[in-house]
Order: structure tokens, then sequence, then C-alpha cells
């Protein structure tokens, strides 16, 4: 993958001074390449917002309580649990079914078909893709912090990374290794992969797209405490259909479209320009 300190560098100079961090790792073994603030990395624990809803929408696959082709038209407004979450999508998009709904981030597809999942299908799943575990790549590090969400509305949230869970950028890169690796040799979960491929072709992920690397990845805009501002997360994989990198961005305030994603996109450039992906 090439030398650390170099990659690191690419990595500082795209995020350009905000507050965050930046990690790559190796998408076959998980080993680390490079980070920028791996204290940021290892120890900050955020909700990861809709970063995590490749996952969600793994655990309705593999409950079977969902298919992939179920289309829902979006209402847009969404209140929960005292919580406004708005989707913020186009207006007009036709009814989505699961990858355009991952593509497009869509809220209102993500709360209503979690009512599928019981609080104990969606904790185990999420276990299952190592979000409460710690990487052992940087000491030291703290675990994610997983909770048993209680009634319809806390599942609800939860699957949209929004209550009950929080995640360091570090835990949630490790997370995407393991979903990289998994989407590579399960054809039953092909719309969570093509979702990601088109969160960055067209959807809310546009600004990390580079014509020389296929990149399959998800933003993410998650509130902080009270709500009082929201954090930014970007995190994929390339090449897409043959990973060798995962990368995740966390900043601490902005958005994901806006904001994490052109750094992420300023980073995959570099790698593809080290790496001479096609």
């Amino acid at each position: 993958m090439g030398a650390a300190e170099p990659l690191s560098l690419v990595l500082s100079r795209a995020m350009g001074g905000r507050h965050g961090t930046a990690v790559v790792l190796d998408a076959g073994t998980g080993e680390l390449v490079a980070c920028h603030d791996a204290r940021r990395a290892a120890l900050r624990q955020a909700r990861p917002g809709s970063a995590i809803k490749p996952f969600t929408l793994t655990a309705l696959l593999e409950v079977g309580s969902w298919k992939a082709a179920t289309r829902i038209p979006c209402r847009r407004e969404i209140r929960l649990a005292g919580r406004r979450l708005d989707c913020t999508h186009p207006e007009g998009l036709a009814p989505l079914d699961a990858a355009g709904a991952l593509a497009w981030s869509c809220n209102w597809y993500f709360t209503q078909a979690a009512r599928r999942l019981s609080p104990d299908d969606l904790l185990a799943a999420f276990e299952r893709a190592g979000l409460a575990a710690r990487s052992g790549l940087i000491e030291p590090e703290t675990a994610g912090n997983l909770r048993r969400a209680e009634g319809l509305e806390q599942v609800a949230l939860q699957a949209v990374g929004e209550s009950s869970i929080e995640v360091t950028p570090l835990g949630l890169a490790a997370a995407y290794v393991r979903l990289a690796a998994g989407l590579s040799r399960r054809p039953e979960l092909s719309c969570v992969l093509e979702g990601l491929l088109s969160c960055v072709r067209y959807g809310t992920g546009q600004a990390a797209a580079r014509a020389s690397i296929p990149v399959a990845g998800k933003t993410g805009t998650a509130s902080g405490p009270a709500g009082a501002f929201t954090h930014a997360w970007f995190a994929g994989f390339a090449p897409a259909r043959a990973p060798e990198i995962v990368l995740v961005v966390f900043l601490e305030q902005g958005q994901g479209a806006l904001d994490a994603a052109p750094v992420a996109g300023a980073i995959l450039e570099e790698l593809g320009r080290l790496r001479r992906w096609r």
C-alpha cells in the first residue's frame, strides 16, 4: 500500500485543518495503512448517523423480514421520540427500493423498514458487524457503545444511527472492512453494494466520486449532545468490487454530503494516483 508516512500526509492535507480524523485500512488484512489524528480515531465515540445504514439493511435481509425489491414512497417528514429526522434528498423521487434508499439515505424508508426488526435482531446484527469491538490497531482504543433499544421508536432511531449506538472512527473503519469482505462473497446482499455504489455515483456521496476509482461508500450526518450540532461521516471502500482500502472520514462539525464526502474524495483522488486504480 505504500509507505505510511506519505499517506498520512495525504490525509492531513485533505483534512485541511478541519477538526476530525481520517483512517485508511487495508481491505484485505484489516491492517492500519494511514491515519490523521490517531487519538481521535481510536477514542472519539460518536453517533454514526446514516453511515450505519448498510448494516441496518444487512440486518433486514439476514433476518428475512425485508426484500431488496420492496419499494416505499417517501413521506419526508419524520418525528420519532421527539426527534425530527426529515429526509433531505430531492423531492419527487419514485418510490425507492432498498438500494435506492441507501443511495439517497432515505430516513423514511429505513425507519419504516426497521419496524420489522426486534431490538434483539438489530443489536445482534450490529454486534456481528463488530461495531462494539475494539480493532486492536491503535492503543489506547475505546470500543463502540451499543445498547438494546427499547420500543419501536428507539429501534428506528438506532437503525439510522441516532440512538443507542456510538462508534469510533477506527471502529467504524474496521466494521466496513468486514462489510466489504462480506459483500464480495454474499450475492444475496448485492443490493447493499449497489446502494453504496449508487450513493457515490448519484446520491449523497457524489462529492467522493472519482473517475479513475470506482468507490462504494455512505455519508452520515448525526446529532451531537442534545442535538446542538451535527458531525459528519463518510465511510467506504475502493475499488468498489475488488476492495483494496477502506476509508473513514469523521468531522466534528458538518454534514456528510457537504463536508466529509469532499474530504474523502480528495483522499481517494490521491490514493488513486498512487495506486493507479482503473
